[in-house]
């Protein structure tokens, strides 16, 4: 078996780097944010994943200090949404790299609601919103100790809104859900099929 090898800070020698592509899929942090003023912001990221459960939190890792980390440092809340098959062409509008005064929810075509514990919209086409408090935000750092320009942010769920229709015999049907994730080259998504299912009890 042959491996290609290479050291990430000597570069790896291919045409898309495949650390995004190996670590797949990943789940969409669709983030929306209000800043102190009120002003709506909306963005996806593909650095994404809940990371506990008691409590429930998640995290998401931002490539420069972006709108959607500043605002929830100012506010201490935000609201993850499920971004599903059918909101893909608004998720990726809502990515678009617009001034900080432009409204991701007009631009994209979407519905903002009200959170019901914390001040940050949801989205109303999303079909599972988790409300969240800002547990953490951590500037990462090398093995070295120096500092990066990725800004890890992790939030407490104190609020989940979810489609009754989704809800089977009281089981979240994940297929039904139709989340897209990120991986594959630049511009690949991947979605969920039920023929992929496949059951394991851990043992003993």
């Amino acid at each position: 078996m042959a491996f290609h090898f290479y050291e990430p800070a000597k570069g790896h020698g291919l045409p898309h780097d495949p650390f995004k592509s190996i670590i797949a899929p990943r789940p969409i942090g669709w983030v929306s944010s209000v800043d102190a003023q009120g002003q709506r912001n909306l963005a996806p990221y593909s650095f994404f994943n809940a990371i506990s459960a008691d409590p429930p939190m998640l995290a998401f890792s931002s490539y420069g200090y972006k709108d959607s980390v500043r605002n929830i440092e100012a506010t201490g809340e935000f609201v993850w949404n499920l971004a599903s098959r059918n909101l893909a062409a608004a998720m990726n509008q809502s990515s678009a790299s617009v001034a900080a005064e432009i409204d991701e929810f007009e631009l994209a075509g979407l519905t903002p609601v009200a959170g019901t514990v914390v001040a940050a919209p949801r989205v109303a086409e999303a079909r599972v919103a988790f409300e969240c408090r800002l547990s953490q935000v951590v500037r990462l750092q090398t093995a070295a100790g120096g500092q990066t320009n990725n800004w890890l942010t992790i939030g407490e769920v104190v609020g989940v809104h979810i489609d009754e229709r989704l809800l089977v015999d009281g089981i979240f049907d994940t297929v039904a859900a139709a989340p897209i994730m990120r991986a594959g080259g630049p511009a690949d998504y991947f979605g969920i099929d039920s023929d992929d299912r496949f059951q394991m009890k851990r043992p003993g």
